[in-house]
């Protein structure tokens, strides 16, 4: 102003003289205020002094103000920004969106570094001010920061660095302390003000937070749906905003609610439904443009749309909810439809076809984002799949990765990629199983109570008939029912049940339903179709009772193998596999194959052979401790099968499953198929029995080896004194088996709970 004041140019020398002269009183403008009470105070020269920066003309278009370094102070706004801030509320509090003071103490030091040390420091990354608007949605705006007006001194208390000290500072962003270190407290002084301008960023800025939140790979950290709907609101600046979004499911033709996202974004077409046909009624030809055009469904005035529309269903169903203007637009990835993301107001006209143009700006991020989750999804889902239905046990997983890696990697390469075999050479298969004795006999037996109980209640039904009401069919109806509940007495046919199943559906039910009925008749009639099982329309109350308990011992047994399996892969890494069928069987195959990386030693063997033993002992403790609360009292047989020569298994990639190799392999898998079901040789009596476990064998060392077992785990009281050795009848193909018996200690003091090693075993017998 002094050297306006002294220039030939009239207007603007009297102008500078006069601001001048309106300054004199006050010194600090000058010299340099250290009182925000003077800015208070003297808040029109101030303008007038900043009058070039701020132009009259621009004050409600620029959203600008003046601001004192290290001071969280702004004065001199522009009219636009004393409207926004206005609108935003007295409470509101105006702070830089993740910028917190440690930030604050390091950018100032940057500005010192690259000021005065003149360093080449670029830290001006983007701030922001999120301010809302009178309506209340949310507004971003950018900050640009203007230094010009400022000046950097250092004072007494400064500390000289030299280009090492600046060097360290710069590795070391998050240091607070050694930032604070070299620049300490009242160090430095900055004179002069800043300017600060903001422009609205609010659409950009919105759009980069949506980007954010769907690239989040955890679904738990997913923006929630208010989060969604506020950052949409930013764009559309639509206060009362709400976001959905439905997947859709080409296979079935379904709208679906994302599962990874249920809890995070809401559904306005779905509402409370799952998933929902896309030729549901609900939808009808009002979403044909949007699902064979591909094109945006926008309502604007939806109760001029159930006037108007074939489709009143939709229209009622949205205002419902209180919608009143709706944007449906499709989410498209090379041509095929991905799903739908909804945009609701209570607004009339909130939404409509122009300012849904909006949403070409997000879209894509969208459609990456479904694009992802559907192929996350599809990971997913084959991975249950081969956890479930295709298992590939952990100690073999490594040879299927490298083979898979091999494939991947010559992709490219070699047209034709021909897989390699996974064979283990070498192995020593261990079998066990816990069989439920007579299963076949007891599954027979219940299927015949079932099938007299419900002929008895049948001809009980006929007997309380009125006698005059087709007689003569009823009468013969009655004898054909006992001729079959006699043939129930003589042991149950292949086709026994099917034959009456049919014969009841096709004979007695239609003549239930034409027949006269009396009141007795008419109350076993219903009590009669009450007891039938809605899937076979039979009675099936024993059958029940037997498949539960054969459920639950399944169940518990299993349990009760794969936890001890977990202990037996520490002993040596193992392939385990288990089957449910009438009982529990497993199959295990140890050696150096399976774990390359690990020595492998015999005893390894052994121990888990004793593991094995251990284990059936406690399944055997397990199950007798069930038997009392069973629907229907089921006995279990357990047995061992001991083979000491190495084999060979080979994964079946026709059957998904590994099978022994080699045709004198195979001898092993005959006797594993017909060893349960043999005689003691030279009789009648089955080598398996209840409370026992059979161990079968062929060789002498074999023998011997577990006798020891047993001896040892007589000592521990785990098994009974007693001791039954017999010869196998000879299988087909198959002869020389031997076996030994020995009965399970069956009380609450059996310590066979307690975790016994081959090393125990060896420290007892030395």
């Amino acid at each position: 102003f002094e050297e306006i004041a002294l220039s030939n140019v009239d207007y603007r020398a009297n102008y500078a003289k006069a601001i001048l002269k309106q300054i004199e009183p006050i010194p600090e403008l000058r010299t340099g205020i250290e009182n925000f009470d003077i800015i208070k105070n003297n808040e029109a020269v101030i303008k007038y002094l900043l009058a070039d920066l701020f132009p009259t003309a621009l004050t409600n278009n620029e959203i600008k103000a003046v601001t004192i370094p290290f001071q969280n102070l702004s004065f001199n706004y522009t009219e636009r920004f004393k409207k926004i801030l206005s609108n935003a509320g007295s409470e509101f509090d105006m702070e830089i969106r993740d910028f917190d003071d440690h930030q604050f103490y390091i950018n100032n030091c940057c500005l010192i570094l690259s000021s005065y040390y003149k360093q080449h420091i670029d830290f001006n990354k983007p701030f922001f001010y999120d301010i809302p608007d009178e309506e209340g949605v949310e507004k971003h705006y950018r900050i640009l920061y203007n230094a010009d007006f400022m000046e950097i001194i250092p004072t007494e208390n400064s500390l000289h660095l030299t280009q090492d000290d600046i060097d360290l500072l710069l590795d070391n962003y998050n240091d607070i302390e050694l930032w604070k270190t070299k620049f300490p407290k009242g160090s430095w002084t900055l004179k002069g003000f800043g300017i600060v301008s903001l422009f609205d960023a609010t659409t950009e800025s919105a759009i980069s937070n949506l980007k954010s939140n769907l690239l989040k790979p955890d679904s738990k950290s997913v923006a929630t749906d208010e989060i969604i709907a506020n950052i949409f609101k930013s764009i559309f600046k639509i206060p009362d905003l709400r976001v959905g979004f439905i997947v859709y499911n080409p296979e079935e033709e379904k709208f679906i609610r994302p599962i990874k996202f249920e809890t995070q974004l809401q559904s306005f077409l779905l509402s409370k439904d799952q998933e929902v046909d896309c030729k549901n009624a609900l939808f009808g030809c009002s979403f044909e443009k949007l699902l064979d055009k591909k094109e945006p469904l926008v309502i604007s005035n939806v109760k001029k749309f159930i006037e108007e529309s074939d489709n009143k269903k939709l229209g009622e169903h949205l205002l419902k909810q209180g919608i009143m203007s709706c944007v449906f637009a499709p989410i498209i990835k090379d041509g095929h439809l991905l799903g739908v993301v909804e945009l609701v107001s209570s607004t009339l006209r909130g939404l409509n076809s122009v300012n849904a143009t909006k949403l070409e700006l997000v879209l894509p991020y969208l459609t990456d984002t479904i694009d992802r989750y559907n192929t996350d999804m599809q990971h997913q889902i084959e991975a249950i799949i081969q956890r479930e239905y295709t298992t590939i046990h952990p100690s073999v997983y490594w040879k299927f990765k490298r083979e898979s890696q091999n494939y991947f990697q010559n992709i490219n390469h070699t047209k034709d990629y021909i897989f390699k075999e996974i064979v283990f050479k070498n192995v020593y298969p261990l079998y066990g199983q816990i069989d439920i004795k007579g299963s076949s006999e007891h599954r027979n037996e219940t299927v015949k109570k079932d099938l007299q109980n419900q002929l008895t209640a049948l001809l009980k039904i006929f007997e309380s008939q009125d006698p005059n009401t087709n007689l003569v069919l009823l009468e013969q109806r009655k004898f054909e029912l006992e001729s079959f509940r006699d043939e129930l007495n003589f042991p149950l046919k292949a086709d026994t049940e099917q034959h009456i199943q049919r014969y009841i559906e096709e004979e007695i039910h239609p003549l239930l339903k034409n027949t006269k009925e009396t009141e007795k008749s008419e109350k076993l009639e219903r009590l009669y179709f009450e007891s039938l099982d809605e899937k076979s329309g039979l009675f099936y109350q024993e059958r029940k009772k037997f498949d539960n308990a054969m459920s639950i011992i399944n169940k518990k047994l299993a349990s009760v193998l794969d936890k001890k399996q977990i202990e037996a892969q520490q002993i040596y890494p193992h392939y385990y596999e288990r089957f449910k069928t009438d009982g529990v069987e497993h199959n295990l195959y140890i050696g150096a194959s399976i774990a390359p990386t690990k020595p492998f030693d015999i005893m390894y063997l052994h121990n888990l052979r004793l593991w094995q033993l251990q284990t059936l002992c406690e399944m055997e403790l397990e199950h007798h401790q069930l038997k009392a609360s069973l629907p229907y009292e089921l006995d279990v047989t357990s047995l061992i099968l001991v083979f000491s020569a190495p084999l060979s298994i080979r994964f079946r990639m026709d059957e998904k499953r590994f099978d022994v190799d080699g045709t004198y392999n195979a001898r092993y898998e005959v006797v594993k198929k017909r060893i349960d079901k043999s005689n003691i040789k030279g009789s009648s009596e089955r080598i398996t029995e209840k409370e026992k476990i059979t161990i079968v064998y062929s060789q002498n060392s074999e023998e011997t080896e577990y006798l020891k077992y047993i001896k040892y785990l007589q000592h521990k009281k785990i098994l009974e004194p007693s001791i039954e050795q017999f010869e196998v009848e000879d299988l087909q193909g198959v002869s020389g088996l031997r076996a030994i018996r020995v009965k399970v200690i069956n009380n609450n003091a059996n310590p066979v709970a307690q975790k016994i090693t081959y090393q125990d075993l060896l420290d007892e017998l030395n």
